[in-house]
C-alpha cells in the first residue's frame, strides 16, 4: 500500500521529459518511503493509507531557493532609508554600511543565537512553500568565524526536515584585512577551503566577483582551489560592473551564475555552452534600483534561468519566494512558465540536485499544495500566502 496519494489535482511536474510545466491535468501524484512512486491521470492512481483530495487544486514540487544568506544577526533597516533617500549601495558601503555593517552583530553572536534567527527565517520560507534552501556563509570573514557560520547550518540542518544547502561564500575583503589583502585571499584558498572540504560543511564555494569585492584574479585562485578540493563553484558576478568572471564560471564548470545585471554578449554564450544556470535576483536589483539583467539575451542564447530570494539583510530581506515571482515576471519580464521552473527545477540545478523540484518517479516526496488551480495565480496574487499545505518526503509539515 502507498503511503500518500494526493489526487483530482492539476499536478504541475516539472518534468523535463514534458514540455512546458508538465501539468497532468485531472491528475495524481503518489508517495511512497519519501519519493514519488507515481504521477498520472487520476483515474488510474494506486490507493493509499492516506488520501488527499486536492478538489481541482494546483500542485507542484517543494519550491527551491537557491541562493540566500540566511545566517546572520542584526538588520540595516538604516540603509534601507538612505537608500529611500536616493544614496547608492556603494555610497553607503564606503560610509561603513553595507556587507560590513553585518560583521559586527554575527561575531558577536553566540551559536545558539545565530541558529534560533536562522530557524526563524527557515520557518517563514517553509510556509511560503520552500523546501529546498541554499544557505551561504560569508558574514564573519575569518577562517575560524566562516567555519562557525557552516557548523551552525550543519547544526540547523539538523533539527529541520527542510533540505539545507550550505555555500561557503568568499564574500569581500573586511576592514581590517584591507593591507593585507594577498594574505587574506590566501587564507580562504590555502586553509579555509581545505577545512571546509575536510570537515564536508558545504557542497560549494561561491565568491563576490566585482566592484568593490574580489577581483578576477583573487577568483581565479579561490574557485581553483574550491574544484581541487572537490567543491562546485558558483559566483556573485555581474551585480554592479562585469569584470569578466562568465568565461571563467564557464571554464570550471561551475553551477549558476548569480545575479549577471551586468554581461556581455560573450559571456552569455560562455554561460549557455558551459550550461551553467543564471540565478536571477529581483528584489536585490529592484531595491538597488539596478538595470534589469539581459533576460532576452540569456532566453534566446538557452541559458537556463533560476530566480531566488537573496535573503539578506541589506539588499533583499525577504524568506519567501512569492514576491519574487511577481518581480520575476513584471520587472524582469520573465514568462509565468520560465519563472515557475526558475524556482522549481532549474533552481535544483544551480545547487547540483539531482531530481529535486521535480515531480517524476524517484524524485524526492516534496509537494505544495496551493489554494488556486492556474500557476500564474502565485505570481499574480503576490501580496497573499496561497500555500494550503506542504509536504517534504510526504510528511505534511507544519506552518
Amino acid at each position: 500500500m502507498t503511503d500518500l496519494v494526493i489526487h483530482n489535482a492539476r499536478v504541475m511536474t516539472c518534468d523535463p521529459s514534458r514540455s512546458g510545466l508538465g501539468i497532468v491535468d485531472r491528475g495524481a501524484i503518489a508517495i511512497d518511503a519519501g519519493v514519488v512512486s507515481w504521477v498520472g491521470p487520476n483515474d488510474q492512481r494506486p490507493h493509499a493509507d492516506r488520501e488527499i483530495d486536492a478538489r481541482g487544486r494546483l500542485v507542484t514540487p517543494g519550491l527551491v531557493d537557491c541562493h540566500t544568506h540566511a545566517i546572520f544577526a542584526g538588520d540595516r533597516a538604516n540603509e534601507f532609508g538612505m537608500r529611500a533617500e536616493g544614496r547608492t549601495y556603494l555610497e553607503i558601503a564606503k560610509a561603513g554600511g553595507g556587507i560590513n555593517a553585518t560583521l559586527g552583530p554575527t561575531r558577536a553572536a553566540s551559536d545558539d543565537e545565530l541558529i534560533a534567527l536562522m530557524n526563524a527565517r527557515l520557518d517563514l520560507a517553509l510556509a511560503g512553500g520552500t523546501t529546498t534552501i541554499e544557505i551561504k556563509s560569508g558574514y564573519d570573514l575569518t577562517v575560524d568565524g566562516e567555519l562557525r557560520l557552516l557548523r551552525c547550518i550543519q547544526r540547523a540542518s539538523a533539527m529541520r526536515n527542510q533540505r539545507l544547502v550550505p555555500t561557503l561564500l568568499a564574500h569581500l575583503i573586511p576592514p581590517e584585512r584591507r593591507d593585507s589583502r594577498d594574505a587574506f585571499v590566501a587564507e580562504i584558498h590555502e586553509q579555509l577551503i581545505p577545512k571546509v572540504a575536510a570537515e564536508r560543511l558545504a557542497t560549494s564555494v561561491d565568491v563576490y566577483c566585482d566592484e568593490g569585492a574580489f577581483t578576477l584574479a583573487e577568483t581565479t585562485a579561490i574557485l581553483r582551489a574550491a574544484k581541487a578540493a572537490g567543491l562546485a563553484v558558483r559566483g556573485h558576478v555581474g551585480q554592479f560592473k562585469d569584470l569578466g568572471a562568465a568565461p571563467l564560471l564557464a571554464e570550471l564548470g561551475a553551477l549558476s551564475a548569480d545575479h549577471v545585471e551586468q554581461i556581455d554578449d560573450a559571456g552569455i554564450a560562455h554561460l549557455a555552452k558551459a550550461g551553467t544556470v543564471a540565478v536571477m535576483l529581483p528584489g536585490a536589483c529592484v531595491q538597488l534600483r539596478l538595470p534589469v539583467p539581459p533576460v532576452g539575451k540569456l532566453r534566446a542564447a538557452g541559458v537556463p534561468m533560476a530566480v531566488a530570494s537573496d535573503m539578506n539583510p541589506g539588499s533583499s530581506n525577504c524568506e519567501t519566494l512569492g514576491v519574487q515571482m511577481w518581480l520575476a515576471t513584471t520587472h524582469f519580464a520573465m514568462t509565468v512558465e520560465e519563472t515557475w521552473l526558475g524556482v522549481t527545477r532549474h533552481a535544483a540545478r544551480a545547487l547540483g540536485l539531482s531530481g529535486v523540484g521535480t515531480l517524476v518517479k524517484g524524485a524526492p516526496g516534496d509537494v505544495v499544495v496551493w489554494n488556486c488551480d492556474e500557476p500564474a495565480h502565485v505570481p499574480y496574487r503576490y501580496g497573499t500566502n496561497l500555500v494550503g499545505a506542504v509536504f517534504i518526503a510526504g510528511v505534511e509539515q507544519s506552518r
